[in-house]
């Protein structure tokens, strides 16, 4: 059974940071580009950032450029989200998924449970 279980979550001030975690277990994700998206109350899903499967091509939505990495580790089935300069439009929930034919689309097979994100101003 595929499982992808985020970690990391929780309340932070504007400009503080959070690293979310994106364990999957049940097959090897390292082939694969992964994603993370997030989703703030009344709003849809938003595409966040996606990472290639070497790890050597990343995308980000224009909101967070400059301010979230995304990056993996293959040894430990692991995505990581480094969020710094948190601002309190980066509330949401966060959720990872993989393998993705086109992250930005939210074309993903595997979705997680997701993590809350809370940016106090």
């Amino acid at each position: 059974q595929v499982q992808l279980v985020e970690s990391g979550g929780g309340l932070v001030q504007a400009g503080g940071s959070l690293r979310l975690s994106c364990a999957a277990s049940g097959r090897t994700f390292s082939s694969y580009t992964m994603g993370w998206f997030r989703q703030a109350p009344g709003k849809e899903r938003e595409f966040v950032a996606a990472i290639s499967w070497s790890g050597g091509s990343t995308r980000y939505v224009d909101s967070v450029k400059g301010r979230f990495t995304i990056s993996r580790d293959k040894a430990k089935n692991t995505v990581y989200l480094q969020m710094n300069s948190l601002k309190p439009e980066d509330t949401a929930v966060y959720t990872c998924a993989g393998p993705c034919v086109q992250a930005t689309m939210g074309y993903c097979d595997y979705w997680g449970q997701g993590t809350q994100v809370t940016v106090s101003s």
